[in-house]
């Protein structure tokens, strides 16, 4: 039976009761992870330039700087690698685990429930350890891709295929996923898309971390939470839906007309604005050098010219209200090129970002108040209880 429920909520003005929907613009916590500057268009990790790191930088490196505060001296550098190396397999329950998942359950659901199994094996809830924290990072960063190419191959019916101890981490995740040895340019690029995505502020699976982390609970728990956030379609996918998009305008020459019939019907044009930047985000032309890098080796994606397209329409009409592409719109083409299914491009976005994730959940617990915030009651007054046979059907 479906009951219907009369709706008592009173609408009020949210500015003339203090109201900030979504706490867009309102600061909840201090953090010296990442910097965005979205009028000039620059983001620093620690400091540092996001496009220095990524020319410069490997992921693992870029993952010791976000979480530890300083980039790491080599002995330091190979200590950690060593140490994600060794714990990048995963117990054969969680795998036994993965193999009970239907085939047609989405990867994020899958990469969500096997994070959070993670707290089953190894949570102590010893936060006030240094050792377990460090182990904690070590597990997850080297255990999240092991889990997104394990659920890849289960869902085809095959058994997942092992980590390489010979492999540096982007190679290996590669290897595991499409059951071979990576072409070492497409394991580099791969390695820089890792680092693109790593950090991004206080986004909404940022907060979600943190939130998580103000519990005092275990990080299993807090990155499960946050992989929860980022499967939200106002979240993550959007690179994903940008390939169908421009599936959809199939060649250039449709661009234009495409963008004035979304705009004609105020449709969301996937790939383009973002909450911070008024300019196009600098991770996103980083990205377009990365997908031209790899036409140029392995043939170009036909969608490329189309989203060439679309940029160049959607400047002279969106430019001025600052729209331009952000990090989605050519990150779908690159990992397209690397083989990565595009039900993937979300949980693949999670092994990078689990990074951030981390470095702020370090930084919840050094100056920690569990989140409480307040709202504004907008139900009914106080009213009586009366019996079922007195009640009106409505």
């Amino acid at each position: 039976m479906v009951v219907e429920q009369q709706k008592t909520e009173k609408t009020l003005n949210p500015t003339a009761i203090g109201l900030r929907p979504g706490l867009e613009g309102v600061p909840v916590s201090q953090s010296s992870i990442c910097d965005i500057d979205g009028i000039k268009g620059e983001l620093t990790y620690r400091g540092y330039p996001i496009a220095e790191l990524a020319a410069q930088s490997s992921f693992l490196e870029t993952t010791y700087l976000l979480i530890w505060g300083e980039l790491p001296s080599t002995q330091q550098l190979r200590d950690f690698e060593r140490e994600v190396q060794m714990h990048r397999r995963v117990s054969f329950r969680v795998r036994d685990m993965m193999k009970c998942f239907p085939a047609t359950g989405h990867p994020m659901d899958a990469l969500q429930s096997s994070a959070a199994s993670l707290g089953l094996f190894y949570s102590r809830r010893a936060i006030d350890d240094p050792q377990y924290i460090y182990d904690a990072v070590v597990r997850l960063i080297a255990k999240i891709p092991t889990m997104v190419a394990a659920f890849q191959l289960i869902r085809k019916g095959q058994d997942p295929i092992q980590p390489r101890d010979d492999l540096a981490y982007s190679a290996n995740f590669l290897y595991m996923l499409t059951e071979r040895e990576p072409d070492p340019l497409s394991a580099r690029i791969f390695d820089r898309c890792l680092i693109l995505h790593a950090e991004h502020s206080l986004n909404a699976s940022t907060f979600s971390a943190r939130v998580t982390a103000s519990t005092l609970t275990d990080p299993y728990a807090v990155i499960a939470s946050a992989v929860g956030t980022l499967a939200g379609p106002l979240h993550g996918g959007a690179n994903e839906d940008v390939i169908k998009m421009l599936e959809e305008i199939g060649t250039p020459e449709n661009a234009s007309s495409y963008l004035n019939e979304a705009i004609s019907n105020k449709r969301k044009i996937m790939g383009f604005g973002h909450r911070e930047y008024k300019v196009k985000d600098p991770r996103a032309s980083i990205l377009q050098s990365l997908a031209e890098e790899l036409f140029a080796r392995f043939g170009k994606d036909n969608m490329y010219e189309v989203a060439l397209a679309l940029e160049e329409a959607a400047e002279s009409h969106l430019g001025k209200k600052g729209i331009f592409p952000n990090v989605d719109f050519y990150s779908g083409l690159v990992y397209r090129k690397l083989g990565i299914p595009k039900d993937l491009f979300t949980p693949v976005f999670a092994i990078s970002r689990v990074t951030g994730w981390l470095a702020h959940w370090r930084e919840q617990l050094g100056a920690n108040r569990i989140f409480r915030p307040s709202q504004v009651y907008t139900g009914e007054k106080p009213r009586q209880w009366k019996p079922a046979e007195e009640r009106s059907s409505t």
